[in-house]
C-alpha cells in the first residue's frame, strides 16, 4: 500500500486536523448540505468536475486509477478508462471536449476525447503533478506545494506562477483544484480545508471549514480524507467528496459568524 495514502488514512484514524491557524483576515465558512448523492467508496478521489450533468472522476493509487464518467443521481460509473500500474492518477478538468487527468511522479498529463475517453495525446511537465483546473484560458496546476502553476493548453508550457499564502505564509498541499467564479478552491490535503485563492495575487481570500460533513455513520469501513471539488456553473452548484467515501455532497457556503 503507497506511503501517500497510508500517511492519510492515519490521519483519518487519529481525528487529526491541519497544522495551520485559519486567518481571521479573511472570511471564513461553513456549509449548508443541500443534497447527498450515492459515490464509490472504492474510489480514491483524485480529481472531480461536473459537466453536462455528469460527473467525471479521476482516481489513484497505483493498479487502481481510473477516468471516470458518474451518473451524479445514482453514482453508478457508466464509462472508465483504467491507467496501468505504472501509473498514479491525480486530478482532471474539463476543458470544451477534452479532459486533462495528471499523474502523480510520472510528469505526464494524458488528454482525452470526453465522449469516447479515447487518449488524444500525452504531456509532459516537471514534478509532480497533484491537482488541475482551468481559469477560462489557462490550466492551472498543484503539485503538492505552495505554487501553482499556469500552462498553456495545448502545449502543458509554464506561462506563470504564483506562490499561495496566508498572512504572508505560505499554504502547502496545495491538492485538488477547481476555478468557481473567479476564484481558486483548493483542497488542503490532510485537512477538511478548502482555501479560496485570488488567482493574481496567490493571497488566500477566504477558507471553507468543512469539518464534519462525513458522518461517523458513514466509516462503518476505513476512509481517507476531504479531496474533490466539482463546480456546476450553469446552477450554481458546488459538490465535494473523499477519497473512498461513500457519500458526495452538494453544498452551500455559509459565512462564519
Amino acid at each position: 500500500m503507497h506511503r501517500r495514502y497510508l500517511l492519510s488514512l492515519l490521519v483519518i484514524l487519529l481525528g487529526a486536523s491541519s497544522g495551520y491557524a485559519l486567518s481571521t483576515g479573511v472570511p471564513l465558512y461553513s456549509y449548508e448540505l443541500i443534497n447527498t448523492y450515492p459515490h464509490d467508496r472504492t474510489a480514491y478521489t483524485q480529481g472531480l468536475a461536473f459537466e453536462d450533468g455528469f460527473i467525471y472522476e479521476g482516481t489513484g493509487l497505483y493498479g487502481q486509477s481510473s477516468l471516470r464518467k458518474v451518473n451524479l443521481n445514482t453514482g453508478e460509473v457508466l464509462q472508465q478508462h483504467t491507467h496501468s500500474s505504472r501509473y498514479f492518477g491525480e486530478g482532471i478538468t474539463v476543458l470544451n471536449d477534452k479532459i486533462f487527468q495528471v499523474t502523480w511522479r510520472s510528469r505526464v498529463a494524458f488528454v482525452y476525447d470526453r465522449d469516447s475517453f479515447r487518449i488524444l495525446n500525452t504531456l509532459s511537465y516537471d514534478g509532480q503533478g497533484w491537482g488541475i483546473t482551468f481559469d477560462g484560458s489557462s490550466l492551472i496546476m498543484s503539485d503538492g506545494t505552495a505554487i501553482l502553476r499556469f500552462l498553456d493548453p495545448q502545449t502543458f508550457t509554464e506561462i506563470s506562477r504564483i506562490k499561495v499564502t496566508d498572512n504572508n505564509q505560505p499554504v502547502t498541499r496545495l491538492n485538488e483544484l477547481e476555478y468557481v467564479r473567479g476564484e481558486i478552491y483548493a483542497n488542503i490535503w490532510k485537512t477538511d480545508r478548502v482555501a479560496r485563492i485570488a488567482p493574481d495575487t496567490g493571497r488566500v481570500v477566504g477558507w471553507i471549514d468543512l469539518h464534519g460533513l462525513l458522518g461517523a455513520e458513514h466509516r462503518d469501513q476505513p476512509v481517507d480524507v476531504l479531496n474533490g471539488i466539482a463546480y456546476d456553473p450553469e446552477l450554481d452548484r458546488l459538490f465535494v467528496t473523499g477519497k473512498l467515501w461513500p457519500k458526495l455532497f452538494e453544498i452551500k457556503l455559509v459565512p462564519k459568524k
